[in-house]
């Protein structure tokens, strides 16, 4: 029966990652895969995760199944770091959540909540957006349409035609965001254009739907959560997908949230059994053991201090080393003028070249990212820097 299949291609971000791992090239760069790399070029497990897992280790006693729920402590102590504590919504009981098998889970669990809402709903996505993004809502079999959002000529986003398009957004559909540290080009909103995408959603009456990866590697972990904030305090619905892979260093445990603000604690009683119910047709039961540590680093001082430190440093580098390759390209006598790396955030940037720069730059520098020319930040190190800054610089 297998024999009516046809092969697909690979990847493109994880076939770069396997022709990196097949490149003989001793001095080869990897800017390709999102993880966050330090200096020697790996992705160490974070020391307040090592703490927890001691904790959880020295306490669990049982592997029996959790509740579909999640992690209760999970689900409180992430709602709290992304809305804040004291969060009208959670006062009133009007979020309905679930612990999910990571961002891709919690996202793609949210789409088969809104297939049953509305099957002939639209999901409207950035343009560019995570590549990811459509796979994962497009196969729950929603409608995607793009939104302009970011100018490759102008190194930033066209805020102007991002608005305009929106303007037109019909009641009831989903407008896909980015929390913080848009991926794939770094590039952010203000809190002015967060405002008038508030006033927007108000207008057109269309839900936003908020995928939070990269909390704390912009500005902050307070700073990074304005436009989730701003929203949920001032809508009646919004849908939440959120990541513990990038600030907790918890790639492989697969920790994710999906959170929906409902309008009331009715509506909210409703919507959690819905995705409940959703998840289990999924998977059955999530997961426990990185949501328990998540849980145990949140509800501990001494290691939440620990952890905030932790991504402050992570998020500091980043933006040590975004600086540090503008520096690096100017002394090298770049044609071009790169110093928006610097206003970008997170951990990825757009470069700006085109596909066929960034095939010559592996090809003859053995310097890996993808097409659309979005490096990881994180891949640089200053043992790296000044070749890819040479390399970048030969193709320009």
């Amino acid at each position: 029966m297998f024999d009516v299949l046809s092969p697909l291609p690979a990847d493109p971000i994880l076939g770069l990652s396997a022709a990196f791992k097949e490149d003989p090239n001793p001095n080869k760069i990897d800017l390709g895969v999102g993880v966050y790399k330090n200096e020697q070029g790996q992705t160490p497990i974070v020391k307040a995760v090592a703490e927890a897992q001691k904790v959880l280790l020295a306490n669990e006693t049982s592997k029996t199944y959790i509740t579909p729920q999640g992690v209760p402590g999970f689900i409180q102590g992430m709602l709290e770091l992304l809305l804040g504590a004291g969060h009208p919504a959670l006062i009133e009981d009007r979020v309905a959540a679930v612990q999910a098998p990571g961002g891709c889970g919690a996202l793609r669990i949210l789409a088969e909540l809104l297939k049953r809402c509305d099957e002939n709903l639209t999901v409207w996505v950035s343009d560019p957006t995570w590549a990811n993004h459509i796979p994962l809502i497009g196969s729950a079999g929603l409608n995607i349409e793009t939104y302009p959002y970011f100018d490759k000529s102008a190194a930033g986003i066209d805020f102007a035609a991002m608005e305009a398009t929106l303007a037109k957004v019909k009641k009831g559909d989903v407008v896909l965001l980015h929390g913080c540290c848009h991926n794939p080009t770094g590039a952010d909103l203000t809190k002015a254009q967060w405002q008038r995408v508030l006033e927007l959603a108000q207008e057109r009456e269309f839900v936003p739907f908020l995928d939070v990866a990269y909390l704390g590697f912009g500005d902050g972990l307070e700073e990074d959560a304005y436009g989730v904030r701003l929203l949920t305090e001032n809508l009646p619905e919004v849908v939440i997908a959120a990541s513990c892979s990038k600030n907790f260093g918890l790639y492989r445990e697969r920790v994710g949230l999906a959170a929906m603000i409902t309008k009331d604690s009715k509506a909210r009683s409703i919507v959690q059994s819905q995705i409940q119910s959703v998840a289990r047709g999924s998977y059955s039961m999530p997961p426990s053991y990185g949501g328990a540590l998540v849980d145990i680093i949140l509800h501990d001082q001494q290691l939440k201090d620990m952890w905030v430190s932790e991504v402050d440093e992570m998020r500091t580098r980043m933006q040590s080393l975004r600086q540090l390759l503008v520096d690096k390209l100017k002394e090298k006598g770049a044609s071009k003028d790169f110093s928006f790396i610097t206003q970008q955030k997170g951990m990825f940037s757009y470069l700006c070249i085109t596909p066929e720069q960034v095939q010559q730059v592996r090809r003859e520098h053995s310097v890996y990212f993808v097409d659309s020319s979005r490096v990881n930040i994180a891949g640089i190190s200053l043992s790296n820097v000044d070749d890819l800054a040479t390399a970048l610089v030969s193709v320009l």
